[in-house]
């Protein structure tokens, strides 16, 4: 295995080392252990408390994490010491959340989407900045070594001029898991329901997508199918709302590039991504893990036809030099960084790297997939987003 080698330089700002972000977390279900696992990894967070609509939930989480918990969301937004709400509820309620929360001068980073309608996730983009206030989404992984390992390697165009992208987020037939036997550290239960009646394309495409429109820019249009092909996942309940366990998509770049997505919870578990070049082949295997190694492999001609190499060039992953204590679960995500690059954007006056348009750029293609059946397959994007910088450790 050949090594490619890449210089490194640190990200760090005079004077801005000892300054702090005040945070407070609405909804303390299933992910939001994932984010207090992580919050430590970053000083410039301080999370001052929690609520969750579940009383017994909300005291249960406070209890367990030793964190002070607000007796409903209008004395968390009445506390002037908060400066940033993570709004990890149920997809449903992210909305009405986001908007109390901006309308109440609070930062929001929001897990994803933003918003379960594009017009309603537009307002809260046009509400922060009337409000001269920043919001982001989920998710954050496009600030991972992984993702800009592989973000570097297109810029030094390791495999040539890159034509198409071939992305899977499936997940395996999750309805037919021990997903009631699932507890986050806190002990909450996996929210097998929401997540059924959500699905797999809310859920899941926007980890790809958030890394293709900062790799190639903004999409021009998404042709789209989605499908259910599995209606009685749950046996003793009926889902309350019908959302697509298949979709995939083709998404054409204004920069020309192509890239096909699919997501499921059918296909067996593969969180892989191809980027096809003039010259070979850029892939990772889980785009789910921050450390997921990246590789290439040449494209060599033969007798007047083209094959790939049999050996793969591994790129050393470029290292932000923060956090290096190890995450636990979700695939070693470190949640936090989203939270964390916002924080810093506010503290050091400057623009987010997960800048509101990105964010809704990302959710309104997600959006376009998910509802495929309703819209038809063809679907022209409306929004679009400024250009992202990468990150400061992540530039020769």
């Amino acid at each position: 295995m050949n090594e490619a080698s890449y210089s490194i330089t640190t990200n760090v700002v005079p004077g801005h080392e000892n300054k702090k972000m005040n945070i407070a977390i609405v909804g303390c279900g299933f992910v939001a252990d994932y984010y207090l696992a992580t919050i430590p990894l970053h000083p410039q967070l301080n999370l001052v408390g929690v609520f969750d609509s579940d009383s017994q939930r909300n005291q249960k989480f406070s209890n367990y994490h030793s964190i002070m918990s607000y007796q409903s969301l209008e004395d968390l937004l009445a506390d002037k010491t908060v400066e940033m709400v993570l709004n990890l509820t149920n997809p449903r309620s992210h909305y009405d959340v986001s908007k109390a929360a901006l309308e109440a001068g609070k930062h929001v980073y929001s897990e994803k989407p933003l918003a379960m309608q594009l017009d309603q996730a537009a307002e809260l983009v046009e509400l922060a900045e009337k409000n001269a206030l920043l919001i982001a989404s989920a998710p954050c992984s496009l600030l991972g070594e992984t993702a800009q390992t592989l973000w570097k390697a297109i810029r030094d165009q390791a495999v040539g001029k890159v034509r198409v992208v071939y992305a899977e987020m499936d997940d395996g037939l999750v309805h037919l898991m021990p997903y009631k036997k699932w507890l986050s550290t806190s002990g909450t239960p996996w929210p097998y329901k929401d997540e059924f009646e959500i699905g797999c394309t809310l859920e899941h495409a926007g980890y790809y997508l958030a890394w293709l429109v900062a790799f190639f820019g903004p999409a021009l249009t998404v042709t789209s199918f989605a499908s259910i092909q599995i209606a009685d996942k749950l046996v003793d309940e009926p889902l309350n709302m019908d959302s697509p366990d298949f979709s995939v998509a083709c998404v054409q770049f204004a920069s020309g590039i192509v890239a096909r997505l699919t997501c499921s919870l059918i296909a067996p578990h593969d969180h892989s991504i191809k980027i096809v070049g003039d010259k070979g082949v850029l892939y990772v295997d889980d785009c789910w893990k921050y450390k997921s190694p990246v590789y290439s492999r040449k494209m060599l001609t033969i007798r007047r036809k083209t094959f790939l190499s049999p050996f793969r060039t591994r790129y050393p992953l470029l290292d932000s030099r923060r956090a290096k204590a190890k995450t636990k679960g979700a695939q070693n995500m470190d949640f936090a960084r989203g939270p964390a690059e916002l924080a810093d954007a506010i503290l050091e006056v400057r623009p987010c790297r997960l800048s509101s348009s990105y964010s809704l750029h990302v959710t309104e293609l997600v959006l376009a997939i998910h509802y495929a059946r309703e819209q038809g397959a063809m679907y022209k994007m409306t929004t679009t987003f400024d250009s992202i910088e990468p990150m400061a450790w992540a530039v020769a």
